[in-house]
């Protein structure tokens, strides 16, 4: 009972309010908790502010929830570009940008202003749970917090405990993850954890069966979609993710595990190389510029 006590999680600051931080942003106000979201950039909150509200709008529209549950969840959602604001915050959600130095200048110019039970975790999506957490003053209290994207509609979270977590930091962690409805999957803290240790070498592979010519770009999505009854094909999921995130975790994989397996294909490194980052970029294995996508080479 204690436990309960100790640890009643109300307000939750996300870091970084892009794609992933104003999902986890969204879930977390209809889920009641109080959330304030945070970037360096004024124009980025400002967009995530109009995304959280045309989401909630979509959800209103499609039954999922209530004009009341909407107007609730928005109230419930304050912006800064100040960490100093992150004060009050029983828990923190770093959602930045998947590339390690970064996560660790946030982590460390947040210390100074959060509580000593603060719980710091990561919405990191391969990076080292236990490397991040040493470099913090709380390491026991510092854990993996990976939602997938997009986050209203995934039902999934990872929740990844680094070598020094402590069993409470989880459950409070836990408890967030099932007042919003959402599954957990405990994962331990290997390179890329569960899901993008399974997926990324997919995408990985069907991105070389296309560079060695196997089969083109629409052949191989059909063929997963149809054959393997995958809701997106491995290209056209790579365009989504995003192929600088494919690429960035790919190389986590072959650094982390140093097996050759999870050597990330030369054609991958050369989509990135030219800046066709996938739908963000309008142009990745697909061609988004018109009215539907076709593929670009």
């Amino acid at each position: 009972i204690k436990c309960e006590a100790h640890m009643q999680i109300k307000k939750v600051g996300v870091i970084g309010a892009g794609q992933m931080g104003n999902g986890i942003a969204h879930v977390l106000s209809l889920g009641g908790y109080h959330v304030i979201l945070n970037d360096i950039d004024k124009n980025t909150l400002e967009k995530a502010s109009q995304n959280i509200k045309n989401n909630l709008e979509r959800q209103v529209n499609s039954k999922k929830i209530s004009t009341a549950e909407s107007n609730a969840a928005l109230k419930l959602i304050d912006y800064t570009v100040s960490l100093e604001d992150f004060n009050e915050v029983d828990l923190v959600i770093e959602a930045a940008t998947e590339n390690e130095p970064i996560k660790q200048k946030i982590l460390n110019s947040l210390l100074p202003h959060i509580q000593p039970h603060t719980i710091l975790t990561s919405n990191t999506s391969s990076i080292s749970i236990t490397r991040l957490a040493s470099c913090t003053d709380r390491p026991e209290k510092f854990m993996g917090f990976h939602f997938m994207n997009p986050v209203p509609v995934m039902q999934l979270v990872e929740l990844i405990k680094g070598i020094a977590t402590d069993q409470e930091t989880y459950d409070s962690c836990l408890q967030v993850v099932e007042k919003l409805g959402k599954t957990a999957a405990s994962a331990e803290d290997f390179p890329a954890f569960i899901v993008n240790r399974v997926l990324m070498p997919m995408i990985n592979e069907a991105v070389y069966a296309l560079y060695e010519g196997v089969g083109s770009v629409e052949a191989i999505d059909t063929s997963m979609k149809l054959g393997a009854n995958h809701p997106m094909g491995p290209l056209e999921l790579a365009d989504f993710i995003g192929l600088d995130t494919c690429l960035a975790i790919m190389n986590v994989l072959h650094d982390g595990l140093a097996d050759t397996k999870y050597r990330p294909c030369p054609l991958m490194t050369k989509y990135v190389e030219a800046g066709w980052l996938g739908r963000k970029t309008k142009r990745g294995f697909y061609d988004y510029t018109g009215e539907k996508p076709i593929p670009s080479r």
